[in-house]
C-alpha cells in the first residue's frame, strides 16, 4: 500500500470496499416489499423484523461485493481503479482481508437470516437459500459463476428486485403473494443497467480473459441498445402496471395511480442516456466509467418514488 493509502482511516477504507453505492439496489427492495405489504396488504408493521431483514440485506451484499473484488482481482478481470471500484483493485486492502472479511459478512448475514425464518417461516429459507447461494456463486464457482456465464444480469435481478421484495413482504405478512414479485420487476429492471453499465465499461477486459457477460456478448453497439431498454423501460412497465386492469398470472391487481410519480425520475433516465450516446467523447472524462454508479443514483430516487407511492396510496385510502 502507498503513503496515501496508509494514512486512510480504517472506517473509510472499509466504506471504500464494500461499495456502499450500490447497496440501495439491494436495500430499496426490502423497504418496498415491507411497506407494501403495510400499506397495500393491510399487515401490521413489525419494526424489528423490518430491521433485521433490512441489515441482513446490507451485510450479506457487503460481503458479496467484497467476495466478487477478490474474485475478480485475482482473475485479474480488475488490475485498473475506477471511481467506484472496491478496496483490492485500489490496494488499500489485500486479498486476504477482502476474503475473510466477506466470509465473515456472508456468516453473520446468514445467522440474521435464519434467525427471521425462526421467527416468519420456513418460505423465508427457500428464499434466503436461493438468494445466498446466487450471491456465492455470482463470482465464485468454476464452471458454475453466475457472472462470467452471462447469467449475472438474471442474478441481480432475482437477488436485488424480486426475491428482495418477496422476502420483506413474508417477514411482515407471513404469506406469499405474487404482488411483491410482480411489482418489483421495475426496480429490478434498473438494477441489472447498473450491473450492465459496469460490464459495458469492462468489454474489451472480460473479452481478453474469455469473460462471458450479456455486454461482451452483445459488443458496444448493441450494448446501448440493451442498455437504453433497461433504463426506460421501468417507466412503461409502471405505465402499463397501472392501466391494465389484471395481469395473467393469478388475480395481480394494477398499480395506484400515485405510481405514475416516479416519471418525476424520467428525467435522470434521460440525463444517463446522454451520458451512454456520449461515451466515446464524453464532457466529463467519468461520464461512461462511472455511468454504474450514476445508474445506482436512478435506482435509488426510482426505488424511493415507488416507496412514496405506497404512502400516497395509503393516504388516499384514508380520506376516501
Amino acid at each position: 500500500m502507498d503513503d496515501k493509502n496508509e494514512k486512510m482511516t480504517t472506517f473509510k477504507k472499509w466504506m471504500i470496499s464494500i461499495r456502499p453505492f450500490a447497496l440501495p439496489a439491494s436495500t430499496m427492495p426490502v423497504i418496498f416489499g415491507t411497506f407494501l405489504a403495510v400499506f397495500y396488504g393491510g399487515y401490521s408493521f413489525k419494526p424489528g423484523l423490518f430491521l433485521l431483514a433490512f441489515f441482513a440485506m446490507v451485510i450479506l451484499h457487503s460481503g458479496a461485493n467484497l467476495l466478487n473484488d477478490v474474485a475478480d482481482f485475482k482473475k485479474g478481470l480488475d488490475t485498473i481503479p475506477s471511481p467506484v471500484s472496491g478496496g483490492v483493485v485500489k490496494g488499500i486492502l489485500s486479498t486476504r482481508e477482502a476474503l475473510i472479511a466477506a466470509i465473515l459478512l456472508l456468516s453473520v448475514g446468514t445467522v440474521i437470516g435464519l434467525i427471521l425464518v425462526w421467527l416468519t417461516g420456513p418460505l423465508l429459507l427457500v428464499i434466503g437459500i436461493l438468494g445466498v447461494l446466487v450471491g456465492v456463486f455470482y463470482t465464485v464457482g468454476g464452471k458454475l459463476t453466475l457472472k462470467y456465464h452471462a447469467l449475472g444480469d438474471l442474478s441481480v435481478f432475482l437477488n436485488f428486485g424480486i426475491l428482495g421484495s418477496l422476502g420483506a413482504w413474508f417477514v411482515q405478512s407471513g404469506t406469499f403473494s405474487w404482488i411483491p414479485v410482480i411489482w418489483a420487476v421495475p426496480m429490478a429492471t434498473l438494477v441489472i443497467a447498473i450491473l450492465h453499465a459496469n460490464n459495458w465499461r469492462d468489454i474489451e477486459g472480460d473479452k481478453k480473459q474469455n469473460i462471458f457477460t450479456i455486454a461482451s456478448l452483445l459488443g458496444d453497439k448493441k450494448s446501448l441498445v440493451y442498455y437504453a431498454l433497461l433504463i426506460f423501460a421501468p417507466f412503461f412497465i409502471i405505465i402499463g402496471l397501472v392501466f391494465l386492469p389484471r395481469i395473467i398470472i393469478g388475480e395481480i391487481p394494477a398499480l395506484p395511480f400515485t405510481f405514475l410519480i416516479t416519471i418525476l425520475s424520467f428525467p435522470i433516465a434521460l440525463k444517463l442516456w446522454a451520458k451512454a450516446l456520449s461515451r466515446k467523447t464524453p464532457k466529463s472524462p467519468l461520464d461512461f466509467v462511472a455511468l454504474d454508479g450514476a445508474t445506482a443514483q436512478l435506482n435509488l430516487v426510482f426505488g424511493l418514488l415507488c416507496t412514496v407511492a405506497l404512502f400516497l396510496d395509503a393516504g388516499i385510502g384514508l380520506w376516501f
